[in-house]
């Protein structure tokens, strides 16, 4: 079964220009040419394409790339480990970005124009003040700290407080269920997590199960948030987390 430069685009999501190019540099050469010469690509070099397009995606050259599939001493088992191990580093450090979102995304209640009495009155020891520079530096530009801000800028000391009750109520509940004995990934647990979900959607920003997972993972990675949950009930970040993670693969 052969395939032509056509069909191999579409399928690889790419221009038949590039494959061109790819052709005329050595890096992808097609295995058969029919009568009229045209080119037509086999399995082993659409094997060769993913590759080719795996490291690209990582952002490795094309002449390093030759260099890596013509090694003779590699085997392509190897370029698949490689790669894996590449993809698993940059998942990381998306994760860790993911949650430095979550983390601006709640210290977006510093745009709240409170006098100190009033943000103890609302926030209780948390001091919005203190992340401020860190979101402004690391995220003032970004659409999701803009849209936060736009939700929050009309929000009074009478919605904080609500705002602040709410979550306050859901977090004892999950405290509760904690307490009780109750499986992170039971039912009870999963349908609090949801409701915290829910929440963050409804009070600050869109956050999707992915990203829920992200501020769950954040609350026992990140010292601040643990030592939050922590007050409430001793263990309270971890069980916060499995169950976050639980209600994500639910809805998976």
């Amino acid at each position: 079964m052969s395939y032509s430069v056509g069909q191999v685009a579409g399928f690889a999501g790419i221009t038949v220009r590039t494959l061109h190019h790819y052709d005329e540099i050595g890096l992808l050469v097609p295995s058969e040419r029919n009568h009229a010469g045209h080119r037509r690509y086999g399995d082993a070099d659409l094997d060769r394409l993913q590759q080719i397009l795996f490291y690209r995606e990582l952002g490795f050259p094309l002449e390093e790339i030759a260099v890596l599939l013509d090694d003779p001493d590699v085997d392509p088992r190897e370029h698949l480990r490689r790669q894996h191990d590449l993809l698993s580093v940059r998942i990381g450090k998306l994760q860790e970005m993911a949650a430095a979102v979550e983390r601006a995304m709640e210290a977006r209640r510093m745009n709240v124009r409170l006098t100190p009495e009033e943000k103890f009155e609302v926030f209780g020891d948390f001091d919005p003040d203190v992340y401020e520079d860190e979101v402004k530096e690391r995220w003032g530009n970004t659409d999701a700290y803009k849209e936060s801000q736009r939700r929050t800028a009309s929000y009074t000391k009478e919605d904080w407080k609500r705002l602040t009750r709410e979550f306050d109520a859901i977090h004892q509940k999950m405290a509760d269920l904690l307490a009780q004995g109750t499986a992170a990934d039971s039912e009870a647990a999963m349908d609090v997590a949801e409701e915290h979900r829910q929440f963050m959607c409804g009070a600050y920003y869109d956050c999707t199960h992915e990203f829920h997972s992200c501020l769950g993972k954040m609350y026992v990675d990140d010292e601040r948030f643990t030592a939050t949950f922590e007050k409430i009930r001793s263990g309270l970040a971890v069980y916060m987390r499995d169950a976050i993670l639980a209600n994500t693969a639910r809805h998976s």
